[in-house]
């Protein structure tokens, strides 16, 4: 991705220190801390200019979210629009969200085993040569650090305007033996999915009418233990 960001860029976002984190890797295993609760974390790898993860942190105070990604530019533009949705007239941020800068390749050196609920990637490069396969984050390497980060109710929700990336993330999960959930091939096929918050890649492919694939991935043990319960349910065979 080529930014082109404005000058004095790093000096604006160091001022934000109530929402923005630029050494993320020094709250490894204390990110309750940095909260100031006990509330599960929710993060988004990869979250662009941010309006997904803005959504979620104001659509749900009852959990903490964090969004991660690698430029100063879109650290910069996802402050603003959480600034906004947050609506406060002092201008202050959701305190239920932070946004970090760090190279998810190296997501395990942020996140402590166990330390997550729940993993967004939500239009991540599909890096679409064969030899780049590794670098896509649905990879099994990826996944398999995803599985340690995760809690007993931890999930993975993937969401893709690429029918190969896709393709290539159903293949992944089913060779690690990865429940799968609420697989949809056109996920605004009959008008807006309801209780979804849009990115805004999202936004532009759905109003183009191109099928947006999304998929729920099932990884902790309680989680799992849910998942079987529910499917036991009379109503879940009709």
């Amino acid at each position: 991705m080529r930014l082109r960001g404005r000058k004095g860029i790093r000096e604006e976002i160091e001022r934000q220190n109530d929402l923005v984190v630029l050494e993320p890797q020094q709250w490894k295993g204390r990110w309750s801390e940095w909260f100031g609760n006990d509330k599960p974390i929710y993060v988004e790898l990869g979250m662009g200019k941010g309006k997904f993860i803005s959504g979620m942190s104001v659509q749900h105070p009852d959990c903490n979210f964090i969004g991660v990604d690698m430029y100063d530019e879109l650290i910069r533009r996802a402050s603003d629009k959480a600034r906004l949705a947050a609506e406060r007239e002092d201008g202050s941020a959701p305190d239920n969200l932070a946004l970090a800068l760090f190279n998810i390749e190296r997501i395990e050196e942020m996140f402590a085993e166990a330390e997550l609920r729940r993993i967004y990637l939500n239009f991540s490069d599909p890096w679409p040569k064969k030899k780049h396969a590794r670098r896509r984050l649905t990879h099994p390497g990826f996944i398999t650090k995803y599985i340690r980060l995760l809690d007993s109710r931890g999930e993975i929700h993937f969401k893709t305007d690429s029918r190969s990336l896709f393709e290539f993330s159903l293949n992944s999960f089913a060779d690690m033996n990865i429940r799968l959930r609420n697989i949809s091939l056109d996920l605004h096929k009959d008008g807006p999915a309801p209780n979804n918050v849009m990115t805004e890649y999202e936004t532009k492919f759905s109003e183009q009418s191109m099928p947006i694939y999304r998929l729920e991935a099932v990884i902790g043990s309680d989680a799992l233990a849910e998942h079987e319960r529910l499917l036991k349910r009379p109503e879940a065979s009709v």
